[in-house]
């Protein structure tokens, strides 16, 4: 079967109109938050399994030690995103709730069903398709991630030992 560039173009007219209602049926449900990012269910989840997969060696190998680096690195996520100024903190809340959108989420991520059952392979495609994807909007979105998680997981100064970095200098603290 041939397809034609004027059915192409309708079926992509379509499924830019069904993204667009799906956008703004998840913006009716989940209103924007006055001002501040707000870590909502969906949201924390798609952190929570975004971590293990950007973290894969630096993470404990413990099942329970690792949850807790997991849940610790979280919540670092969440009071780095509330450390940036309100219109970067929109643009990262309009990041997660298109990730937690489940076409939206099926379509650029890979995730077919909710961020807790995805797997850390499929994580882990995800983001490298989103690293080297042709388009830049999609590069940043991997980028912000990848700072954020890096970012939070190297606050902590228990994660040090393992790149050898012994702390500031003691003169300088």
């Amino acid at each position: 079967m041939e397809t034609k560039r004027r059915s192409f173009l309708k079926v992509g007219a379509l499924g830019a109109l069904a993204l667009a209602a799906g956008g703004g049926i998840y913006r009716y449900i989940h209103p924007p938050a006055p001002g501040r990012f707000v870590l909502d269910g969906e949201a924390k989840a798609a952190i929570d399994a975004i971590v293990p997969a950007m973290l894969a060696g630096a993470l404990p190998a413990e099942a329970g030690a690792r949850g807790a680096a997991v849940a610790a690195t979280t919540a670092r996520v969440h009071q780095a995103i509330l450390g940036l100024p309100l219109a970067s903190q929109k643009e990262v809340q309009d990041l997660f709730g298109l990730l937690s959108l489940a076409p939206a989420r099926r379509l650029l991520a890979g995730v077919s069903g909710g961020w807790a059952g995805a797997s850390v392979e499929q994580v882990g495609a995800f983001l490298h398709d989103w690293r080297f994807h042709r388009l830049g909007m999609l590069q940043s979105a991997y980028h912000a991630l990848h700072d954020l998680i890096i970012g939070s997981w190297y606050a902590d100064p228990s994660s040090w030992a393992a790149i050898g970095y012994p702390g500031p200098i003691k003169e300088l603290a």
